[in-house]
């Protein structure tokens, strides 16, 4: 994994609710954890583009439903700078849900892959069919 130039924006705390865009079965997920995360007492935890995340699947099969995974966000609505200056947002929050070695467990991924997640995570990257 590649080190991301800059400090990205975070704009999803922890509680937040993404669509999973893999073909794994869950359809609705919520963040529990941030991985690697360093903050203060008291302060929420929150994620942004490319970063590892535990969640809980709300939605989806029978199989995948109440089961604690990790997961990749790779779209967010909140508004995020490029190292060029230019401003870049998804139209909704989106991640892939993944191995904790980074593997993808889907075999598809649906819509378009923020480049920064491609630029971190090299399975997504070779998954993912459009990356922005």
């Amino acid at each position: 994994m590649k080190g991301l130039p800059g400090r990205q924006t975070r704009g999803l705390p922890k509680g937040a609710r993404l669509e999973c865009i893999d073909n794994t079965g869950a359809k609705i997920v919520e963040i529990i954890e941030v991985m690697k995360y360093r903050g203060v007492r008291n302060r929420i935890s929150s994620a942004g583009i490319a970063d590892l995340i535990v969640v809980t699947v709300k939605k989806g099969t029978p199989e995948t439903r109440k089961q604690v995974m990790r997961a990749v966000i790779v779209r967010q609505r909140r508004p995020f700078r490029r190292p060029e200056g230019m401003m870049v947002q998804f139209e909704d929050n989106a991640c892939v849900i993944v191995t904790p070695e980074g593997e993808v467990k889907g075999s598809d991924i649906k819509g378009p892959v923020a480049r920064e997640a491609a630029e971190r995570w090299p399975r997504v990257a070779a998954t993912a069919s459009m990356i922005v």
